[in-house]
């Protein structure tokens, strides 16, 4: 609800009974002095039943003006807040039932206020909806002026929506509101403002996205608003170094993996939690070798499931676009700058991920971040409510991103993800689940993201191919040939571990620690064959991979490369069966 006003020490004096009455006559005051006495318990019991601070104050929000709607229902004028506490529990309820069809906001909460029925979404984040809602309520004004609490609710729905279109130019909101709120259609408009019906469908276009932009950010306020009203706005920032001890991948989300997994209690070496969870048998290859192709895969389904076999869980707000983007190593340092970053849209998905961010810092965990400023990972380790900024380490480098910011960079993308609970699970546990998930990747079996990556073994073959057809992006290839010989020394390393810790157990099964040994060898020589390409292809200068007489050279490693993972695909099946036999 809009923010009431100032209560008067009479009504502060009166008790629940009494407010109930008042307000049962219509008097906002007296229902404002009610809210006021009992939002905190409201609030705290939403909270207790969902998540999320957003979606409780959503949910409070709804619930408040559906009580004040059906006050008239209220037959024990004393047992207001139990009343109150049984619509919060039936909106909460509803609420966690739809989960799978998305979170709402507190624009969304309005929209089912004004409408009552089933919630539809549309293109423009169901802006349409709400505002042709409204339109229809104001056509009913004459009808609803003998009702007060519609009367309420049609002034303060307006009042909202008011100050978010106070963001469009004067013309714009002439135009914008002659279209939504006057229901003319953009022929009619363009007569009235002697415009091209064309050039009415671009304004309409333009004033919709900055009315989008608006409210994500009235969200944002609100919620940091919501943050200082309960007492939790603060300052947290955690120590990182303890997380980011033993050694450097090039793979960016192998070293953030690694120090959420140690700052989840799990004592691995960063060459485990790579092994773990897949990565460093990872391989996918883009049109052109691009810079993009280490990158090229579902995030969410590849780390949770990877973080499983540490026995970790993980929620996730994930605000990914299709394609593979540009490299930003060819686009200059104008791309990422802090004046390009703000000119970019707000994301849609910053209210739920700035939620899980401070939930989780709150318990001691970083957040695994994409996207900070440059496409790689990095990670959120603290936030600042007052100046509104959060703490990052992105590509070893610290720095402090705005909360606006995020889901700015070059991508345009957010995707956070942090540990929710950990389990006991045997290594040996882990081990199957991540040989399972390296075997089908190997196959190409697992969803991938975007679709022009050919990934597994099959990727050996698109790589080649793009040096016979002399298409290779030297910079891209640099990075890919990093990458991915980088991933190879540490499943080398993984491997041996698992040799080591296998060896003490008396379940190991049969053979099982040299048949790790030996496929620790075969990825060994495989890393010894990506450093031969390194020297071919230095990153960021990547050399001339387009050279007809440097393109033997890296097809004739790169096939050996590609014997050489075929073979250790077989060691890794055989590997499976034996300890799953």
């Amino acid at each position: 609800m809009s923010q009431l006003r100032e209560i008067s020490v009479e009504w502060e004096e009166m008790d629940d009974a009494s407010l109930v009455k008042k307000a049962k006559e219509g008097s906002r005051e007296a229902f404002g002095e009610l809210v006021r006495r009992h939002r905190s318990k409201v609030y705290g019991y939403a909270r207790s039943m969902v998540q999320e601070a957003h979606a409780a104050e959503d949910i409070v929000q709804d619930a408040l003006i559906r009580a004040f709607l059906h006050l008239g229902k209220l037959v024990d004028a004393e047992r207001f807040l139990p009343w109150v506490h049984r619509i919060v529990r039936n909106q909460a309820l509803t609420r966690l039932k739809k989960a799978g069809r998305g979170q709402e906001t507190t624009f969304s909460g309005l929209e089912a206020a004004v409408s009552g029925g089933e919630e539809e979404q549309e293109m423009w984040g169901s802006l349409d909806y709400v505002l042709k809602r409204v339109a229809h309520a104001m056509e009913r004004e004459m009808q609803q002026d003998g009702v007060p609490e519609a009367r309420l609710m049609r002034l303060e729905t307006q009042q909202v929506l008011m100050d978010i279109i106070a963001c469009l130019k004067p013309k714009e909101r002439q135009i914008f509101e002659s279209h939504f709120f006057d229901q003319l259609s953009p022929q009619e408009i363009a007569r009235e403002f002697s415009l091209t019906a064309a050039n009415v469908y671009q304004i309409l276009s333009r004033s919709r996205k900055k009315v989008i932009q608006e409210r994500i950010r009235v969200t944002v306020d609100a919620y940091i608003q919501t943050r200082k009203d309960w007492g939790t706005m603060g300052k947290t920032v955690l120590g990182t170094e303890k997380w980011q001890e033993g050694g450097h991948s090039w793979s960016t989300a192998g070293n953030v993996l690694h120090a959420l997994a140690k700052a989840a209690g799990r004592d691995h070496s960063l060459a485990a939690v790579m092994g773990l969870t897949g990565l460093a048998f990872r391989i996918q290859v883009l049109p052109g070798v691009h810079i993009a192709g280490p990158t090229a895969f579902d995030f969410a389904e590849v780390f949770r499931r990877g973080l499983r076999n540490l026995g970790l869980t993980v929620r996730i707000v994930d605000g990914m676009k299709p394609g593979i983007g540009d490299n930003v190593n060819l686009l200059g340092e104008a791309a990422t700058s802090l004046k390009t970053m703000q000119k970019r849209d707000i994301h849609q998905a910053l209210p739920e991920a700035l939620d899980l961010i401070h939930h989780a810092v709150d318990r001691g965990y970083p957040v695994l971040a994409w996207d900070l400023s440059i496409p790689e990972f990095g990670m959120l380790y603290g936030y600042d409510d007052e100046h509104k900024l959060l703490y990052m380490d992105e590509c070893c480098r610290k720095d402090t991103l705005s909360y606006e910011n995020l889901g700015r960079g070059v991508m345009e993308e957010i995707f956070v993800m942090a540990v929710d609970s950990a389990s006991n699970l045997s290594f040996k546990e882990g081990l199957r689940g991540a040989l399972e998930m390296i075997l089908e990747h190997y196959a190409g079996k697992e969803p991938n993201v975007p679709a022009e990556a050919v990934k597994g073994l099959e990727a050996y073959d698109a790589w080649i191919e793009a040096f016979r057809s002399q298409v290779v992006e030297a910079n891209g290839n640099g990075y890919n040939v990093a990458v991915v010989g980088d991933c190879r020394k540490y499943a080398a390393g993984f491997l041996e571990e698992a040799a080591r810790l296998l060896e003490k157990t008396e379940d190991a099964g049969e053979n099982v620690p040299l048949r790790l040994n030996e496929a620790a060898e075969t990825y060994r020589q495989l890393a010894q064959t990506f450093a031969e390409l390194h020297v071919l292809f230095p990153y960021p200068e990547g050399g001339n991979p387009n050279d007809p007489k440097v393109a033997p050279q890296a097809i004739a490693l790169l096939e050996r490369a590609k014997k050489l993972e075929i073979r250790g695909a077989e060691q890794l099946e055989n590997l499976s069966n034996a300890l799953n036999s």
